[in-house]
């Protein structure tokens, strides 16, 4: 019996061109599933090869969608003095029926809005509608699918960046130019990007021991903080001063705490599924400071994988590779 894996290089998914709207519906839907208890999705096992550097397996499946798969993806932050993206991994999607792979596909692209999707979808639950003012701390890939993502929930017209390297921070003013059509203001410092913002993404680095600079008196009421790097850029003193903190997975979350990856968090309001699917309340008040710490989930990399998989086989892209 004969079987062919399709496989999709970074060069193939990023060619597909996938609509944000689409990515955006695709990682709501699989956060609503989780939410409905629709989702077989264990915490992430990972090893650590160097200094804050990881390498996590992330297998999920979507009773609601009847979708596969698992994500091997890592990161290392001494990559970009390699000339390499500090996230690298693949995807294998796989057909629920028989449990045969289908497909194996190049995860950075994936990673990159999938990861920011789930901040627009946070966003749209956490975030207060007339939310203008944008911070950026990390002005790398996430940095600028953050910003892209959340142009299409929230009404941006003022950005401010900060980063230590300049080149990434130049890089990110080009796109964000281009791509969301606002001019970026280039802070000095992560206090001059977040005081007076409406809406906080800290996308710096994962670090077992990081010096976190943001305090809680630089955050305005009614704020809402996503950060990317768990609690690398933020002190507990200002995370415990949000009066709502969801995550993508308290168990994720608890796992990650006990590993000493994130210091622990005092109150834990639930899940942003929850909030999707109607069961936990989202933002009540134009005042609340409310903070969601997305970890990563393997439900949406299946979700937003299986569009990848069914556009690539719709526009005939990719190399079918025999299998059996």
């Amino acid at each position: 019996m004969a079987h062919e894996i399709l496989y999709l290089s970074y060069k193939d998914v990023e060619s597909l061109n996938l609509e944000p709207d689409l990515i955006i519906a695709a990682v709501e839907d699989s956060f609503r599933q989780k939410g409905l208890g629709l989702v077989e999705m264990p915490p992430k096992p990972g090893i650590h090869p160097r200094k804050d550097s990881f390498i996590h397996a992330m297998p999920a499946y979507l009773k609601g969608s009847d979708a596969a798969g698992l994500k091997w993806i890592s990161g290392n932050p001494e990559n970009p003095k390699r000339g390499l993206p500090y996230i690298a991994g693949i995807l294998i999607l796989n057909d629920p029926e028989t449990g045969f792979p289908i497909a194996v596909m190049d995860a950075t692209w994936l990673t990159a809005y999938r990861t920011a999707g789930a901040t627009a979808v946070a966003a749209k639950y956490l975030a207060r509608r007339e939310s203008e003012v944008l911070a950026v701390l990390g002005c790398g890939t996430q940095g600028r699918s953050n910003t892209l993502m959340l142009s299409k929930i929230l009404p941006i017209k003022t950005v401010r960046a900060y980063d230590i390297n300049e080149r990434a921070l130049a890089s990110y003013e080009a796109f964000v130019r281009e791509r969301v059509g606002i001019d970026v203001i280039k802070a000095s410092s992560p206090r001059e990007a977040i005081e007076g913002s409406d809406v906080i993404v800290t996308a710096g680095l994962l670090l077992k021991e990081p010096n976190p600079v943001i305090e809680a008196d630089w955050v305005k009421p009614g704020v809402s903080a996503f950060p990317l790097d768990y609690d690398s850029y933020w002190k507990s003193s200002a995370i415990a001063s949000m009066d709502k903190f969801y995550t993508d997975d308290i168990e994720q979350l608890l796992y990650s705490i006990k590993g000493g990856w994130i210091r622990p968090i005092e109150r834990i309001s639930g899940e942003l599924g929850e909030v999707v699917a109607g069961k936990k309340p989202g933002r009540e008040s134009e005042r609340e400071k409310i903070m969601c710490m997305n970890l990563g989930l393997a439900c949406h990399d299946v979700a937003v994988g299986k569009l990848i998989y069914e556009e690539a086989r719709r526009k005939g892209v990719g190399t079918h590779l025999p299998w059996l």
